[in-house]
């Protein structure tokens, strides 16, 4: 398959993808949009045969339900068989933004995108593409990340491109995504309400507007997935990943030593305690900033993977509500 890659820099470059995507939307294909979380592969939310095309291109698992993006409130509604006030306090907090609210189903919303359960998963994205897709069909997209399963999401077209190229008919190219890890997922279905994966907005900025809610203490031996990132392993790079505090260069060296690691094929990720170069195949340094680290990660996952890294030790990150969804994203990561 010839895969499209279609540019939006200008108004009527912006306009034409806005009208070819919604094309294939409507014919139940699969198209990468860009949102500002991650790119998301997305189909019509409503179709059945389209959505199952995203499970078999991604090779994701049948248990792993998918998120519903909408464009306004009115359409998240529609997905569910009742909108809280807990729900109306939310979305009129963070929405459009990266947060998913997990209510119980509409009944058109089909099985597989629940992946059986009697819950979805619903998010109004803020990037002003798919908004304008959205729109322009008419019905709710389908869209877990562009990548293939358990791989590191893609935050640039050229991410989509290098996994899915020639698997999909079209990826539109909507920028680098401004956020840069998936969304907070946040239950409403129980009471008081559950994170069942951290993100960006955290659990003090939730509890703000709604009051009490809890962490997830998910197993999936014994419970179906509510929504996608509650699987132990995901987000991986090819090459091993390490999480490590360390003093300075010689207690870094001292605990990869004992790993029996190579260092001429070691990538070190650092924000605060910065190694020097020699040692290392590579030294990044990260921004000691929660935002500007998650917006940057998955694309320094990608570029030592490129790079034929064998092992990536990235240095942990505080352990604050800020830091949350990165640390949750490294977590899976190293699984």
């Amino acid at each position: 398959m010839n895969t499209e890659i279609l540019s939006t820099h200008t108004p009527a470059l912006f306009a034409a993808a806005v009208k070819r995507a919604a094309e294939l939307l409507r014919a139940g294909e699969v198209v990468a949009l860009p949102t500002e979380t991650v790119y998301g592969l997305a189909a019509n939310a409503l179709d059945e045969k389209a959505v199952a095309k995203i499970f078999q291109i991604k090779g994701r698992p049948a248990h792993n339900p998918i998120i519903v993006h909408v464009a306004d409130n009115e359409m998240a509604k529609r997905c569910v068989s009742h909108w809280s006030d807990l729900a109306d306090k939310l979305a009129n907090a963070f929405w459009p933004g990266p947060l998913t609210l997990v209510l119980r189903r509409a009944q058109g919303i089909p099985d597989i995108v629940t992946a059986g359960g009697e819950t979805v998963g619903v998010r109004w994205p803020s990037h002003p593409f798919i908004q304008a897709v959205i729109r322009e069909c008419g019905f709710p997209l389908a869209a877990p990340s562009a990548n293939l399963s358990n791989q590191i999401s893609p935050t640039n077209a050229e991410h989509v491109r290098q996994q899915l190229g020639g698997k999909i008919p079209c990826i539109v190219d909507g920028a680098q995504s401004q956020v840069g890890i998936e969304s907070t997922v946040l239950d409403l279905s129980v009471s008081p309400p559950q994170i069942l994966r951290p993100g960006m907005i955290h659990a003090e900025s939730l509890a703000a507007v709604i009051g009490n809610i809890q962490h997830s203490t998910f197993n999936i031996q014994h419970s179906r997935p509510k929504s996608p990132g509650q699987l132990k392993k995901h987000y991986s790079p090819k090459a091993k990943l390490l999480v490590l505090n360390w003093r300075d260069d010689a207690d870094l060296s001292s605990q990869l030593s004992t790993l029996n690691s190579q260092l001429s094929t070691c990538f070190i990720i650092a924000h605060t305690k910065i190694p020097a170069g020699g040692h290392f195949s590579d030294v990044s340094v990260m921004p000691h900033d929660a935002e500007a680290f998650a917006r940057a990660l998955y694309a320094e996952l990608h570029r030592c993977d490129a790079a034929g890294a064998e092992l990536i030790v990235v240095e942990a990150p505080p352990e604050t509500p800020e830091w949350s969804g990165v640390g949750d994203r490294l977590q899976r990561a190293a699984a």
